[in-house]
């Protein structure tokens, strides 16, 4: 028993000597090594640093305001879409709070301030096609760039408050970082007696600073996105096409006659392709519009066509190849004197070198007589030339979302062959993560809510403007509880439903 005592108090001393703290779910380090460069920060240009967190603390207070109208309009949106009989379509850009809520929690202890960044799996998104959810559809290949953003993030947001305080000249303990069962995260350690003594400006300052530093890292992002071709111009150009970097196994672009990596897309139908954004839009408007056809000579029709015994599916549309031929397709068109004819054709002949139309009208030219055969599909389903040059027209027969789904493209071409196709990719996807954590982890904590920097945030922005109004802090008190709890209830709100619908989907 003793040598289990010992052993026990040799393993506590281990851990206090190296800053680790272990608990269920939860796994803590804190260091004072990075003080002396915390300071430096601090002291770094002091007319720049008041200017800068002055700025942080009316983003923090238009922040926290913003942040109710904006999670208000969320709640009555996902309620308005409960409550029609029929959902928005997916690519309707709507905020969402998806998942839980992650929370900046202040702890208020005897000699201290611990700000614990707690991530349980949130997202504020702008629902869209090819969006990913993380806890929900999130692959595993996106899990580096998840948790890395995250971290990112949170350290960005503890390093805002630690220089902000030292700014302020509040004590500053140790910086940390921690593992919230899976999820990482950052916090400051601060001396809780000089945080109280400094005036509520002061504090606004301090507690603004996470939300601030979070949407300037965002900002940073963007900029870095959007400048990311002229950045890369040297070794990649764009403008030219989409370039294949991922087919996966189960894609129905897989195959001989399918796409392979490096391939570079220029057409899909007649939808010109210069970028992965063109890429989207022509599959969603090839998507929403009806199939489109192909002109064929009235010669070339008869020779091509074979008699076929004509049946409807159980969707109402028209099938003509009894054969079950991986090459044909049943085509539908019209004449003057009858509107619904039928043939069963390969499908490749007819598509390559044909123009695409709608009406008859459309192929009209030298006088030649021709039809607009459209093929004749299930619902949902479509025919898509995707022209890769130099390499054969690909013909892909299915819904166009699973080939978004399942091809993976950059819009980045390397200039010489020896250059990763990836890297370009890898900078995107990263830059699109840490706008979306680091503006969620700026929106979230700016909500007058318990436990977040709102209510901070809420209680020194009220001790600042209402102590001459409202004497008794009592009272003052009370006004900000009311809000926080009103506040509280819109997250717990726009959390609640955002995770039915997420699971109702």
């Amino acid at each position: 028993l003793q040598s289990s005592n010992s052993l026990k108090a040799s393993y506590e001393d281990w851990l206090l000597t190296y800053g680790l703290s272990i608990s269920p779910f939860h796994l803590r380090w804190q260091t004072a090594l990075f003080n002396r460069q915390f300071y430096n920060w601090g002291r770094w240009k002091p007319r720049f640093l008041y200017l800068w967190f002055s700025i942080g603390m009316v983003f923090g207070i238009v922040a926290m305001f913003g942040s109710v109208i904006l999670l208000g309009k969320t709640l009555l949106q996902t309620l308005t879409q409960m409550l029609t009989e029929a959902p928005k379509a997916q690519n309707d850009r709507m905020l969402q709070v998806v998942v839980s809520v992650p929370s900046l929690v202040l702890c208020l202890r005897a000699n201290d301030l611990s700000l614990y960044l707690l991530f349980s799996s949130c997202f504020v998104l702008l629902s869209c096609p090819h969006q990913q959810v993380p806890g929900v559809n999130l692959p595993v290949s996106q899990l580096t760039y998840f948790f890395s953003a995250i971290l990112i993030s949170g350290v960005i947001h503890e390093v805002g408050h630690g220089v902000a305080a030292i700014r302020e000249q509040v004590r500053f303990n140790g910086f940390g970082i921690f593992i919230f069962i899976v999820y990482p995260g950052a916090f400051v350690d601060l001396f809780t007696t000089h945080l109280q003594l400094i005036s509520p400006v002061q504090q606004l300052r301090i507690f603004c600073a996470g939300v601030w530093h979070n949407f300037v890292l965002g900002v940073a992002s963007f900029m870095v996105l959007f400048l990311l071709p002229a950045i890369l111009f040297p070794f990649y150009y764009t403008g030219v096409g989409a370039l294949v970097t991922e087919v996966t196994e189960d894609s129905p672009a897989n195959g001989p006659r399918g796409l392979f990596v490096g391939d570079l897309i220029t057409n899909l139908q007649d939808c010109p392709v210069y970028n992965v954004e063109d890429w989207n839009s022509c599959l969603g408007d090839i998507s929403e519009k009806s199939q489109v056809g192909y002109c064929v000579s009235a010669a070339t029709l008869q020779q091509l066509s074979f008699p076929a015994r004509v049946y409807r599916r159980l969707d109402g549309t028209v099938e003509c190849c009894s054969n079950n031929s991986l090459t044909d397709i049943c085509f539908s068109y019209s004449n003057k004197l009858d509107s619904h004819l039928y043939a069963c054709l390969p499908a490749r002949k007819v598509i390559e070198a044909s123009k695409v139309c709608r009406t008859n009208m459309d192929c009209h030219k030298d006088f030649v007589p021709s039809f607009c055969v459209t093929p004749s599909l299930e619902n949902q389903t479509r025919l898509i030339r995707v022209k890769h040059p130099p390499h054969i027209d690909m013909l892909y027969v299915g819904h166009p979302m699973h080939l978004q789904y399942t091809v993976s493209l950059s819009s980045f071409v390397p200039r010489q062959n020896f250059l990763s196709i990836d890297l370009p990719v890898v900078i995107e996807t990263f830059c699109k993560y840490l706008i979306s954590l680091s503006g969620a982890l700026a929106v979230i904590n700016a909500v007058p809510c318990f436990a977040l920097d709102g209510q901070w945030i809420l209680n020194s922005f009220l001790e600042a403007t209402l102590s001459s109004l409202i004497v008794e802090k009592q009272n003052r008190e009370l006004v900000g509880f009311l809000i926080l709890l009103a506040g509280s209830a819109l997250l717990a709100a726009n959390v609640a439903l955002g995770l039915w619908m997420v699971t109702a989907r």
